[in-house]
């Protein structure tokens, strides 16, 4: 016999399909994505520490398409995303460890600072604009060892952060990419393979724990794919600074909401 699920239920997948589709033309568009997801897994019911580990299944899906998409477009710097990819992941294993043990009070009041305080860092430091200077081409050999050991040191602290929380990871992604003198296309290339990589290892330690939700991710995992695709082939000049004003208030809104819970 077959259990149909309650209508409330039914209601939360779409309404995190949609937030799904929002999520993923941001990340595409301005980043930030899991700023908004998170917080409505939470306000969905789940604990942090789930929904954490819930938000995941949509990055890795979405994450896969990405990098298929850049690779096809043949700007991908495979050698250098590979060199930066075993810190990244060896920091991510560890942050998500954390991240399990984790109350969710905790959980949440971490979360809500981590969100105020990423949010204007990036509009700050702006990685995005500093890419667009950067170079078409860089070889691995060009790039002095001191240099090395400041982009290997970033990659794995920013594993730890991308392991812990993930969201607003795609930013210090970027502001490490500076360092290394790609553009905008190869860096935003770079972030997603490691983000992929090292989701695919968080993912695994939150599923070990039991701490994901199978049929809010996947409904999360449905719309962020669809949205990082329109994202893909939107006019980035024109909807950017509108998308990371909205992203911003809508950051600053749920951060107050989950102080104050």
């Amino acid at each position: 016999m077959i259990k149909w699920l309650p209508m409330n239920e039914i209601w939360k997948l779409i309404l995190l399909a949609i937030v799904g589709l929002i999520a993923g033309f941001v990340n595409v568009v301005a980043g930030g994505g899991s700023f908004l997801t998170l917080p409505v897994l939470i306000f969905a019911g789940l604990p942090g520490p789930v929904a954490n580990g819930t938000n995941r299944i949509g990055i890795l899906i979405q994450n896969i398409f990405a990098v298929v998409r850049f690779h096809k477009l043949k700007v991908f710097p495979w050698k250098f995303a590979l060199a930066v990819i075993t810190p990244a992941t060896m920091g991510a294993i560890i942050g998500a460890f954390m991240a399990t043990e984790i109350s969710d009070a905790a959980f949440r009041k971490i979360l809500a600072v981590i969100m105020i305080g990423i949010t204007f860092v990036s509009l700050y430091f702006k990685p995005t604009k500093r890419l667009q200077s950067g170079e078409e081409k860089v070889e691995l050999g060009s790039i002095s060892w001191k240099k090395w050991t400041g982009i290997i040191t970033a990659f794995f602290f920013i594993g730890i952060y991308g392991g812990f929380v993930q969201a607003g990871v795609g930013f210090l992604i970027l502001s490490a990419i500076v360092l290394s003198g790609f553009d905008l296309v190869r860096g935003n290339a770079i972030k997603v393979f490691v983000v992929l990589i090292f989701t695919i290892f968080a993912l695994g330690i939150f599923i070990s724990k039991g701490q994901v939700n199978w049929s809010m991710g996947l409904s999360l995992a449905v719309g962020t794919t669809i949205g990082g695709q329109f994202g893909a082939i939107a006019s980035v000049k024109k909807g950017n600074k509108f998308i990371q004003k909205f992203v911003t208030v809508a950051i600053i809104v749920f951060a107050i909401k989950l102080l104050i819970s």
